[in-house]
């Protein structure tokens, strides 16, 4: 079966949103839909899924702010963990980053995802020590 990475289309949002609920990675304080609208309108050829026989079976988002670039909203069909999706969708998206140039991409992985983070070591990500902090500006 082939796997296509490529740039998200509007017309996936409900795949993708279920995705992502399947996968937890939605949380009550971040609306979905809101996060894709918003993405669409700042660097939207960064915003990748993975589509397999027409379904969207795995998602990542990209940022590169000048300084530094994050990902965001990675998750495979779990039904398709294993088949090198999710380091498929990586592997795209730190290319992308390359060719803006990018030189470094960090994520956020919460600490009670062990699976997550034994997948980013293996990819090479390094874990380190900082203070991560936030505010809201608009109630979603």
């Amino acid at each position: 079966m082939t796997i296509v990475i490529r740039p998200f289309d509007v017309s996936e949002t409900e795949a993708v949103v279920s995705l992502w609920q399947a996968v937890g990675l939605t949380r009550p304080w971040n609306n979905p839909y809101q996060d894709i609208r918003r993405k669409l309108s700042v660097q939207p050829e960064l915003f990748l899924v993975a589509v397999a026989d027409g379904a969207v079976v795995g998602s990542v988002m990209a940022g590169y702010d000048g300084h530094r670039g994050w990902l965001y909203y990675l998750a495979s069909d779990p039904q398709r963990r294993g088949q090198g999706i999710g380091r498929r969708l990586v592997h795209e998206a730190e290319e992308r980053l390359l060719a803006m140039g990018c030189p470094k991409v960090q994520l956020m992985v919460r600490p009670d995802n062990g699976i997550a983070r034994g997948f980013y070591d293996e990819l090479g990500y390094e874990p380190f020590e900082v203070w991560t902090t936030g505010k809201r500006l608009i109630a979603d």
